[in-house]
């Protein structure tokens, strides 16, 4: 199993960095998925039997490394989801680039010069 860094975790919640090129959730390449990673986490950490429930929140693209949270328990996968939904749930993104950027859109630029 790939080491996975455990950002916080109490009884209700886990957040975990995702590293890029590992996707979210199970899709067709039957990739190894972080999902999967942080079930088995749990699984082997406090010596759960059979399935372990982890609510999926929200995704990153595959592509993409950041913060991913999951719900340990439905009532926190609740909780969380309904934020998402609502849009009280944020999200901030930072964008690491090497070289100059060329645009002509001001605004592009003070965004993210």
């Amino acid at each position: 199993m790939q080491d996975l860094k455990i950002i916080y975790e109490d009884n209700h919640i886990i957040v975990v960095e995702k590293i890029p090129n590992i996707p979210s959730q199970e899709d067709k390449t039957a990739d190894i998925d972080m999902l999967t990673l942080v079930k088995k986490y749990i699984k082997e950490k406090y010596n759960k039997p059979g399935n372990v429930y982890l609510g999926l929140v929200h995704r990153l693209d595959r592509p993409v490394g950041g913060v991913m949270i999951f719900a340990k328990t439905s009532k926190a996968a609740s909780r969380l989801s309904n934020q998402v939904r609502e849009k009280t749930f944020k999200k901030k993104y930072l964008a690491v680039v090497d070289g100059k950027i060329e645009s002509k859109n001001r605004n592009f630029r003070r965004l993210y010069i």
